[in-house]
C-alpha cells in the first residue's frame, strides 16, 4: 500500500453495507488497502469470530491476501502482547459494526488505540462500518431515541469517540432509522461538531481531514450549526421539544463532495455548488 506523509484515509460506512452483489464500497476498502496488510477489528460485534469469518472472505475475494483479526472481550487482552500483534504491523484497520462503546472502552487509551493512530497519521488507511463509523469522531452518540423531534433530556447520551475524524459527530443508518431528530439535537449541543448522518449502504471517504466524497446508494446528511441561534437547550424545560434556527443542511449523495474547513458542499471536485 502506498504510504503518504500525513494523515492518511479514513472510509465512514452507515451500516447494511452491500457484502453479497457489487459490494462496492468494500471494494473501495480493498483498493485502498491494496497489498497492504488489513487488521479487521471485530470488537464491537456480539459474535467477532463470525464477523471475523464474513469479512475475512470478503477482502480475500477483493484482492486483500493479507489480513489479521483483533477481538479484545476483555480491556485486559488489549494491553496482552497476542492482542497487540495484530494490529503491530497493520497498514489498515476495518472496525466492525455492533456496539461502539465497547470499541472505546475496551481499546480506548490502550497501546492497540496508540498503534491504530499510528497508522493513520503515518497515511493508512482506517475504515469501519456502523459502530465502526460512529466511533471515528472525537464524539460519538451511544443511546438516544430515533424517528422522533428531539427533546430536551431525551436521553441521547455522549461518549468520547476514538477522534480520527475531527470536528464531526457521525450518526448512521440514518434514514432507515428516522435520526435526524436526534442528530440535529446533538449539533444544537455541540454546535462548534457538524453532524454527519449516513445511510446504510453509504459512505464518506475522507481524505486528510479536508473534504469527504461520497460514495453508495443512498445519502449523507451534513448539519451544520455554527451559525444557529434561537436555542432552548439551556432554558426549556425537561421534556420540552427543541427549538433551533438557522441549522444548515446540505445533502449529499453519489459523487458529491463536502469541504468541512468551508463548510460547503461540492457537486464533483471542482465545482463549488
Amino acid at each position: 500500500m502506498e504510504k503518504k506523509n500525513n494523515q492518511g484515509k479514513l472510509i465512514i460506512i452507515g451500516g447494511r453495507e452491500d457484502r453479497k452483489e457489487a459490494k462496492e464500497i468494500l471494494s473501495v476498502v480493498a483498493k485502498a488497502v491494496g497489498s497492504g496488510k488489513l487488521c479487521v477489528v471485530t470488537v464491537a460485534s456480539e459474535d467477532g469470530d463470525h464477523m471475523w469469518d464474513i469479512y475475512r472472505k470478503i477482502f480475500n475475494d477483493l484482492g486483500v491476501m493479507t489480513l489479521t483479526h483483533l477481538d479484545v472481550i476483555h480491556r485486559t487482552e488489549s494491553i496482552d502482547k497476542k492482542a497487540f500483534a495484530a494490529v503491530k504491523d497493520a497498514d489498515a484497520i476495518f472496525f466492525t459494526g455492533g456496539d461502539q462503546l465497547k470499541i472505546t472502552s475496551e481499546i480506548g487509551g490502550t497501546i492497540i488505540q496508540d498503534r491504530i493512530m499510528e497508522i493513520y497519521q503515518k497515511g493508512g488507511v482506517i475504515a469501519g462500518t456502523s459502530a465502526g463509523a460512529s466511533v471515528m469522531g472525537e464524539i460519538m452518540m451511544i443511546a438516544g431515541a430515533s424517528d422522533a423531534s428531539y427533546r430536551i433530556g431525551s436521553g441521547v447520551v455522549m461518549s468520547p469517540g476514538l477522534g480520527f475524524a475531527t470536528k464531526m459527530i457521525i450518526d448512521q443508518h440514518f434514514a432507515e432509522r428516522g435520526r435526524i431528530g436526534r442528530l440535529i439535537g446533538t449539533v444544537a449541543h455541540n454546535p462548534k461538531y457538524l453532524g454527519i448522518g449516513i445511510d446504510e449502504n453509504t459512505a464518506i471517504i475522507l481524505q486528510d481531514r479536508i473534504h469527504f466524497e461520497v460514495i453508495g446508494s443512498g445519502a449523507v446528511y451534513v448539519l451544520d450549526a455554527h451559525e444557529a441561534h434561537g436555542c432552548n437547550v439551556s432554558e426549556a424545560d425537561f421534556d420540552s421539544v427543541l427549538s433551533i434556527f438557522n441549522v444548515r443542511l446540505s445533502v449529499l449523495t453519489n459523487g458529491n463532495c463536502y469541504d468541512i474547513a468551508l463548510k460547503k458542499a461540492f457537486n464533483n471536485k471542482e465545482l463549488l455548488i
